[in-house]
């Protein structure tokens, strides 16, 4: 079997919910305290997809994780920016599945106009039961480079944790540039030049 992208839909809401919520649960890889219901689960993907690329990897009909992309801030000035985000099934991490996620995520960022895309990332300098720094080596692996770090700003399970980002440039600054389409601007665009 072969494992495929695609855009996520509603229906795949409680999926991947499932696939979040020992996040919450059980690491520091989310601050969330409380693994949000469906019915809120589903608002944020619907505003997500408003606007922007929500995709999953699915092999044999069943979804292995998820990654999307949202406004890395409200005002207009940082259109050209996006905040990426990623979660695998915790069975599927280390297989590949999230480099197959994100370079699918990028191609529909570039095509969209985002010229970055920045992630937020829970970071320890301790060790800890729950937090180890996977998600900090596969996005240097994916090209990210650390740009920041917040000591200790979020406190869960009895412990503080650190806050880094990171970014990776998708295109050339110094290019002419016109307003960032939605993800519905370029599905259309691409239907219509096949």
């Amino acid at each position: 079997m072969s494992v495929s992208v695609r855009l996520a839909t509603l229906e795949d809401a409680e999926a991947l919910l499932a696939i979040y919520a020992p996040y919450v649960t059980d690491t520091a890889v989310t601050f969330d305290y409380e693994v949000p219901d469906l019915e809120a689960f589903k608002k944020r993907m619907i505003q997500i997809m408003a606007f922007y690329p929500y995709l999953v990897a699915e092999e044999a009909g069943s979804i292995l994780g998820y990654a999307y992309a949202s406004a890395f801030h409200a005002r207009a000035a940082y259109a050209w920016s996006a905040e990426v985000t990623i979660y695998l099934a915790m069975e599927n991490k280390g297989k590949g599945f999230g480099t197959k996620l994100y370079q699918a995520l990028e191609r529909y960022l570039t095509k969209m106009g985002i010229l970055n895309c920045n992630v937020c990332i829970a970071s320890t300098a301790c060790e800890s039961p729950y937090l180890a720094n996977h998600s900090q080596l596969f996005h240097e692996k994916m090209g990210y480079q650390l740009v920041g770090k917040f000591h200790q700003v979020g406190y869960k399970f009895d412990q503080w944790f650190d806050m880094i980002w990171m970014e990776k440039m998708l295109g050339d600054h110094n290019l002419a540039i016109t307003k960032p389409k939605s993800i519905q601007e370029v599905l259309v665009n691409d239907k219509n030049n096949c």
